[in-house]
């Protein structure tokens, strides 16, 4: 069974603590020191697919605010079970797709981004679908912190590539490109692998990554 059409999965996280509620969400810009209930950095991860890089960044930084968005809802099932397990305070679910983010987040409300093995799209005429396109590039500006960072790893060539291409139009400068990570000491510091780079890491795929600002 494909985990994206696991029956009852919307029932879920409908009711659950950890997710926000979609009703709600047009009520979130601007507020969410309030919904966290302080005044900590807010980071975002758009496509969180089972959430455990996003989970470990919370445990590991109580800190700093965390908000996972996903658009698949049997997926985003697999990081509320993890929640379940054991709840992070500075941590909270959307299930949503990433085109209205700008409805979601004020202006100048995130202080990082965070796009992991996003979906390359792989046809041209599906480009402006693609998370690092210049379209979600004007997106991620209006909310992202004049100082802040968008990291973006992939193990896919051809979409890391077209990321770059789109950085000069959309405005962005590249602050780290780096078209090996693991090969990375200094990089590697700290990194939290996803399920996919773990998968295809340990396959000998080299994974690349950017970290860009404005």
């Amino acid at each position: 069974m494909r985990l994206r059409n696991i029956t009852g999965s919307r029932e879920v996280i409908q009711s659950s603590p950890f997710v926000i509620d979609e009703e709600a969400l047009d009520t979130c810009p601007g507020r969410w020191g309030e919904i966290f209930g302080n005044t900590h950095p807010l980071h975002i991860e758009i496509g969180m697919g089972k959430g455990r890089f996003i989970y470990t960044m919370a445990k590991n930084s109580p800190d700093i605010n965390y908000v996972g968005i996903e658009k698949y809802s049997s997926v985003l099932l697999r990081a509320i079970q993890k929640m379940e397990e054991e709840a992070l305070p500075n941590l909270k679910f959307i299930r949503m797709d990433a085109e209205d983010i700008d409805k979601v987040f004020g202006g100048g409300e995130v202080d990082k981004i965070y796009l992991n093995f996003s979906d390359p799209w792989p046809k041209d005429r599906h480009a402006r679908r693609r998370l690092p396109s210049r379209q979600f590039l004007d997106r991620y500006d209006r909310i992202l912190k004049r100082d802040g960072r968008l990291e973006f790893k992939t193990d896919n060539r051809g979409l890391f590539d077209f990321a770059l291409e789109e950085l000069e139009p959309a405005g962005w400068r590249a602050d780290i490109i780096t078209y090996d990570l693991h090969s990375d000491d200094k990089l590697m510091e700290g990194n939290i692998m996803t399920e996919y780079e773990e998968k295809f890491s340990s396959k000998g795929n080299p994974i690349y990554k950017y970290i860009i600002f404005r």
